[in-house]
């Protein structure tokens, strides 16, 4: 992958270029420079591509077993597992994320959401119902194209959770990943070829979110739309595909708050916390960007928190000791700044970080920015309740466990949170209380994929995981006979 490469939509089991031969160019962030082009496709494209996939889908891959798709499932997790450092050097190459994060986190999850769906549809259940001189069952059946677009923070990790639960329940597929990281799904196309995947159920387009994104979403042949990004760019594909009457899922933005309680045991919460604000460089929506503690323990806890950041290395993606790399892009790395700047405007202190770190080239010319730690700031400072997306965290003291929830649930955002006490009791109480799709406890991403995952207010519509996945791909329908 030294030399730059050519990734091409994967329509009707074949690779092709964009109709018009336009293209885009991919950037590694991590250097600035174009790592490969991608085709700029537009809606004849996006026509060809839910063409095959219509075509597959009327044709038998609906009517195979449950059985044979979980062992395509397999065949596909098997290829992956076989590709996983040439995928892993990819996805680092493309995101500017640390290659060990890419190793173990992004391409083993990637691998384990297909074997995950595989178990999970050959072991799923539909309900019985029994009446006094009748029965009722329940059928799920495949509603039939589903258009995936997925975001560039999680490439391959998040268009694989989508993918197998699509597949899994006989669906065919229509995906756009970000231009922004095309890379692993490319290199996902080229792992269903491996395996002789049936052609046609399986259909990437590269391109804009405003041209292929939106040609798939008011395709009036996708019933089914499944998106993952920003809550502005959601707003647009609700407004597009609810008129529509398409069945649309929607895991948006978050600004998760981290609550550190008096009694928690800051030696665990404090790694914990930096892991939580600063995986991914800042990057994923489930980030606790938010960090709340108790008055008492505040001087204390903020003080190891900034110890413990600082001494976090940033740099070149491929060196395994490093543990942030580049953000995604220049432009997403000024807007970060921005709201640093923003921050001492709004009364704040940097803490920790808050410049650029010095590294060598090529990599001085990278999107790197140091994980940044503000405090000072009102709970409802600007700073305080945007979603930034990148590796900055601001830290607000509380009084009470009432004073906590209220600053908690302070926020437009419903997605995350995690909570650090050891009182049984409270973590019970106030994860009760907090308005948040998940809540861990003495965590932070401890993910069992058998639990709904998905946000409230303007984190998101819809749960997907486990059987919340498989209900989302299929329809549910009610067969009830008179005996």
């Amino acid at each position: 992958m030294s030399e730059k490469r050519d990734l091409l939509n994967y329509i009707d089991g074949a690779f092709v270029p964009a109709k018009s031969g336009a293209w885009l160019d991919d950037i590694g962030p991590a250097t600035n420079t174009p790592i490969a082009r991608i085709p700029r496709s537009s809606a004849s494209d996006v026509q060809d591509a839910v063409n095959a996939a219509n075509a597959a889908f009327q044709g038998e891959w609906a009517n195979r077993s449950r059985l044979e798709r979980a062992d395509l499932l397999e065949a596909i997790a098997d290829e992956i597992a076989k590709r996983a450092p040439e995928i892993a050097h990819a996805e680092s190459l493309d995101t500017g994320k640390p290659i060990s994060l890419a190793s173990t986190v992004d391409i083993p999850r990637s691998e384990s959401n297909f074997r995950f769906f595989a178990g999970a549809v050959r072991h799923d259940e539909t309900a019985f119902h029994g009446m006094q001189g009748a029965l009722n069952y329940t059928l799920r059946r495949p509603i039939g194209v589903a258009g995936l677009i997925t975001p560039w923070n999680l490439p391959l990790y998040l268009l694989s959770w989508k993918v197998a639960p699509a597949l899994a329940m006989g669906n065919t597929i229509v995906a756009k990943p970000s231009e922004m990281t095309p890379y692993t799904a490319t290199l996902l196309a080229e792992v269903f070829d491996a395996v002789g995947a049936p052609k046609g159920i399986f259909n990437l387009v590269h391109g804009l979110g405003g041209e292929a994104g939106q040609a798939i979403v008011e395709h009036p042949d996708v019933p089914l739309i499944s998106f993952t990004g920003g809550t502005e760019t959601g707003k647009r594909v609700a407004a597009t595909a609810a008129p529509m009457f398409k069945k649309l899922s929607l895991e948006l933005g978050g600004k998760n708050p981290t609550l550190v309680f008096a009694d928690a045991d800051l030696d665990e919460a404090v790694p914990g916390t930096a892991r939580a604000g600063f995986l991914n460089q800042g990057q994923v929506c489930l980030c606790g960007s938010r960090v709340l503690v108790e008055a008492s323990i505040a001087e204390d806890f903020t003080a190891r928190l900034v110890e413990h950041v600082k001494a976090m290395r940033v740099g070149a993606p491929d060196d395994p000791s490093v543990r942030l790399g580049a953000v995604i892009s220049q432009e997403h790395r000024a807007k970060v700044e921005s709201y640093i700047a923003l921050a001492k405007e709004e009364g704040g202190e940097i803490l920790a970080g808050g410049g650029r770190p010095n590294l060598p080239a090529p990599y001085d010319k990278g999107a790197f920015i140091e994980p940044t730690i503000i405090g000072g700031l009102s709970i409802d400072a600007r700073c305080a309740t945007e979603e930034i997306f990148g590796p900055v965290v601001t830290v607000h003291t509380f009084k009470d466990e009432d004073e906590a929830l209220e600053m908690a649930n302070s926020v437009r955002y419903g997605l995350a949170a995690s909570v650090w006490t050891t009182d049984l009791k409270r973590a019970h109480r106030v994860s009760a209380a907090i308005e948040s799709g998940m809540v861990w406890v003495n965590t932070w991403l401890l993910r069992d994929l058998r639990v709904p995952f998905g946000g409230m207010k303007d984190s998101g519509v819809g749960r997907e995981g486990g059987k919340h996945s498989l209900e989302f791909f299929s329809e549910s329908r009610n067969i009830c006979i008179k005996l």
